[in-house]
């Protein structure tokens, strides 16, 4: 007796044909792995003013800067301090500028609306690809200021293998103006 494959196993050829387009499907899903360098990248998206109360319930004006970041090698973040407020170490930084008679001048660190130095706390990138994304607000509080305070910040960002990332700059904004503005 002959085998006649027809006769036998009618469907194979379609199992096949499935097997074939699945094959190719999963093969076209895997694209490359994306690369990023390992130095930070950041990208300015927004400042907002609002009204706010300190931790005594005192009126007090607050600022939220909000801004993308991406890490290569994701050594984004620190460890939270062993002691607290004992740890000088910082990963966030803000230059202030300040409108003084008309021109922007880099206010000195004794400012009183000059930022603290920032924490950003340690991230874990699992897996193969070690990239890491996402969004990070950060709110500066000012009990003292003048309604007609006007400013912007620089600020960049430094991971864990001590790589700056580029220097991004706030919008201008009025102390006294509540909103929320955004790059242009």
């Amino acid at each position: 007796m002959i085998f006649d494959a027809r006769v036998c196993c009618p469907h194979m050829k379609n199992a096949i044909i499935i097997t074939v387009i699945m094959g190719g499907l999963m093969m076209a899903s895997c694209g490359p792995i994306e690369t990023l360098p390992p130095e930070p990248s950041i990208e300015f998206r927004a400042f907002s003013l609002y009204d706010t109360t300190d931790m005594l319930g005192n009126p007090a004006k607050a600022g939220k800067i909000t801004f993308y970041f991406e890490d290569g090698d994701g050594d984004l973040g620190l460890d939270p301090p062993v002691t607290p407020g004992v740890d000088p170490s910082s990963n966030l930084f803000f230059r202030l500028y300040r409108k003084t008679n008309g021109t922007f001048e880099l206010a000195a660190p004794s400012d009183p609306l000059y930022p603290s130095e920032y924490r950003i706390p340690y991230i874990d990138a699992e897996g193969q690809n070690k990239i890491t994304k996402g969004t990070i607000d950060v709110t500066l509080i000012y009990l003292i200021y003048n309604p007609d305070d006007t400013l912007y910040y620089d600020f960049w960002i430094k991971d864990r293998s001590g790589n700056e990332s580029n220097t991004a700059t706030t919008c201008i904004v009025v102390l006294g103006e509540n909103g929320t503005c955004l790059p242009e």
